[in-house]
């Protein structure tokens, strides 16, 4: 067999000619060229026949081979398009832009979906920011040509990337999971880019938007998704019962002055933020005398608590009456945090009450934060926003990819 046919079988691209390869001082060089005889333009893809020149000896780094560096080697052409111009040859193992070729993007993608950064550098020799480069041209290559189609359920959230509030707004469909839209920020304006591209036609057909109480993000989707249910993630609801049962206890620890009552109050911390189910015989013990010694701070125990039950229903008119009666109480019991708790969620309640009809949260969308968490620590911090964007796209986008295999083709072995 010879040489170019068995470096044809390894490399296993279609398309693709091999004609010739010498050894250089750190790597194997493999003379390439397309299949067609006719160009076809970087830019369109379209066939050209007017050639403007020629780059001599273009280099694409290829999967290593037996640990040794691999390059293929091609005099490209520049070809005079109609459309785009004079614009570089399209090869059928690259994309125009890239010096890497299609499989030695799919494996460096893989790893990171699954390593950091530091390691994929050290195991592919490669730049730092080239991993970021090429894991976006790969989502790009494998995402549907537009992924805001057909949304109808959305979630909306922010995340932090970097320190002094650097921030990245997230939208994630529910139906699928996945994240179909990020850039950086976390105003009015940054959303309001996400429904320019989503345009009027299909802000229409958005039916619910789950989010914060975020007041950037819930003037966004008035604007421009004014028919869609507005949801408010129910955690963050349940979150300003136990800010506020907080602040009453830290309160009654600082305006106290006996310092054994102080003491005891400040042993509760832990047990009036747990839920009653989850209570051990000792905690039940220690919030039993609470009950009889602060009544306040018991007081405040139940509301937390009442509000949390609520929120479990699944009987929407049952807990819709059960909230406006909450919000009385809540509003007379004399401890100041839980009053500002009811004027909130009395000025949102529309969404509260979305909640209580849909069921719908921001679980799915903080889920995905949880996983963006894990990549910011896997590669050590990103330093820019486009990265961490383009690797939510790769972890949380895209189906989890495989390693690049390549099985060669039957042909007689000839001595």
């Amino acid at each position: 067999m010879r040489v170019t046919k068995v470096l044809s079988n390894i490399l296993g691209m279609k398309r693709l000619r091999v004609r010739g390869c010498e050894f250089e001082e750190a790597s194997l060089v493999i003379d390439v060229e397309p299949t067609t005889r006719l160009a076809r333009c970087g830019g369109c893809g379209c066939r050209v026949r007017r050639l403007y020149d020629h780059r001599r000896g273009r280099r694409w780094r290829h999967l290593d081979l037996g640990g040794m560096r691999v390059e293929l080697r091609y005099d490209v052409r520049r070809v005079d398009c109609r459309r785009c111009g004079v614009r570089t040859e399209l090869v059928p193992w690259a994309e125009p832009d890239s010096m890497y070729t299609r499989p030695f993007e799919h494996q460096v993608a893989y790893f990171a979906q699954r390593m950091d950064k530091t390691a994929i550098v050290e195991l592919m020799g490669i730049a730092w920011y080239t991993v970021g480069r090429i894991a976006a041209r790969v989502v790009q290559r494998l995402s549907p040509s537009d992924r805001l189609d057909g949304l109808r359920t959305i979630g909306i959230d922010e995340l932090s990337y970097r320190k002094h509030h650097k921030y990245v707004t997230i939208v994630t469909d529910h139906e699928t999971g996945k994240v179909v839209w990020a850039r950086e920020g976390k105003n009015t304006e940054t959303l309001n880019a996400f429904f320019a591209e989503l345009g009027v036609e299909r802000c229409a057909e958005l039916q619910t938007v789950t989010l914060d109480m975020s007041q950037a993000y819930i003037a966004s989707v008035r604007a421009h998704a004014p028919d869609a249910r507005i949801v408010f993630d129910r955690f963050h609801v349940q979150k300003l019962a136990h800010d506020a049962l907080d602040q009453v206890r830290r309160a009654l620890v600082r305006d106290n002055l006996d310092p054994q009552q102080r003491r005891a109050i400040k042993g509760t911390r832990f047990v009036l933020q747990k839920n009653p189910e989850n209570l051990s015989s000792p905690e039940r013990r220690k919030l039993a005398v609470l009950q009889a010694t602060n009544r306040p701070l018991y007081r405040a125990y139940l509301l937390k608590d009442a509000l949390t039950s609520i929120l479990d229903r699944r009987q929407y008119y049952v807990a819709r009456d059960q909230l406006i009666g909450w919000l009385a109480w809540a509003s007379r019991c004399r401890l100041a945090p839980f009053v500002r708790v009811a004027r909130t969620i009395r000025k949102y309640l529309d969404g509260v009450l979305g909640y209580l009809n849909s069921g719908l949260s921001n679980g799915r969308a903080e889920g995905l934060n949880g996983k963006a968490r894990v990549i910011t620590r896997r590669s050590y911090g990103l330093h820019s926003a486009q990265s961490l964007i383009a690797m939510l796209f790769l972890c949380c986008s895209l189906p989890k990819l495989t390693p690049v295999r390549v099985t060669p083709k039957s042909h007689p072995l000839a001595c």
